[in-house]
Order: structure tokens, then C-alpha cells, then sequence
């Protein structure tokens, strides 16, 4: 059976035989672990996908030029760091049994994977630029990143890896 899940107007498709969550909607997450040390930031998805827990970060900037004065791969780096700190809590004090063994599943995986999805106008203009440059969030990922995943990926809808089991679609919004 496949999942969807919607993250600001894009739907994520998880292939059968994965299980996918949208973390930062968790009650562990919302409730007990976002007021830890001051506050806390968290991945948009979990993917369990054989040995592989896919933690994927999404960016929509087609309509909405990005505001935030903090580097955007500084803050996936933050997001992933609090993430894996709030999953091993999560499976050791999580309310919610679901929560608890997800957690538990997740961090039991034996390879960690980061994917930035991140979707800017197709034919940037004045009024719509692009955010930012895949490239240099990319390399930003890779410093910062490099003992969770050497080799995490930027990808928008039209350029997901064949190894990743989902699919996106535009919503209507």
C-alpha cells in the first residue's frame, strides 16, 4: 500500500513496502521534544526503505521567495542534527506506540540517508529569481553533513534518483 503525504504544494508518493511519516507533525515532536535545549527544528519526512532511513527536508520557493537570513544548508544540517537527537528519544519516551517503534525502526537502520527537496521557478525571472544555488546548498550539505551521509542529495520533482522510492506532484493549491 502507498503513502502520500503533503508537504506546502507538493505530494509526495512512497512506494509499497516503505513506511513514511511526517515527523514534524508528531505528537512526540510537538508536544515533549521541540522545547528541548531551547528549542529544536525538525525534517519534514522519515522514509524506512529496507536498511535506509531517508530523511528528506522539503523547500518550496515557486511562488514565495525564500526570507530566512540563516544559510539554507546550515539549516538542514540543524533540522537533521535535532531530527536523529529527537528520534533516539522518541524511542525511549515517545506517548504514542507508533511514534515509539517507528523510532525505534528508524534508528536501527544501518545507513542514513539526507535528501534536500527543493523546487524554485522552472524559468527564473525578476519577479520570481531563483532562491538559492543548488550547488552551493549542496556543497554546504556536504561539509556540514558529512558523518550522517557523505553523499546527500538537492533534487526537485523532475530530478529525484532512481533510488529514491516516492514520487512528486504539484498540488492544487
Amino acid at each position: 500500500m502507498t503513502t502520500t503525504l503533503t508537504e506546502q504544494q507538493l505530494a509526495f508518493t512512497f512506494a509499497d513496502g516503505v513506511e513514511a511519516s511526517q515527523y514534524d507533525d508528531w505528537a512526540f515532536y510537538r508536544n515533549q521534544f521541540n522545547a528541548v535545549c531551547g528549542g529544536t527544528k525538525a525534517i519534514d519526512f522519515l522514509c524506512l526503505d529496507g536498511d535506509q532511513l531517508w530523511l528528506i527536508e522539503v523547500k518550496d520557493y515557486r511562488r514565495h521567495r525564500r526570507t530566512k537570513l540563516v544559510d539554507l544548508g546550515d539549516e538542514v544540517a540543524a533540522k537533521v542534527r535535532d531530527t536523529l537527537a529527537g528520534l533516539v528519544a522518541a524511542g525511549c519516551n515517545a506517548n504514542q506506540a507508533e511514534e515509539q517503534r517507528m523510532a525505534r525502526q528508524a534508528v536501527g537502520r544501518s545507513r542514513l540517508r539526507v535528501v534536500l527537496h527543493l523546487e524554485q521557478p522552472r524559468n527564473p525571472s525578476r519577479l520570481f529569481p531563483r532562491a538559492v544555488d543548488p550547488d552551493d546548498v549542496l556543497l554546504k550539505l556536504k561539509q556540514r553533513l558529512k558523518a550522517v551521509d557523505a553523499h546527500p542529495r538537492v533534487v526537485d520533482q523532475f530530478t529525484l534518483g532512481a533510488e529514491m522510492p516516492w514520487a512528486v506532484t504539484g498540488v492544487a493549491g
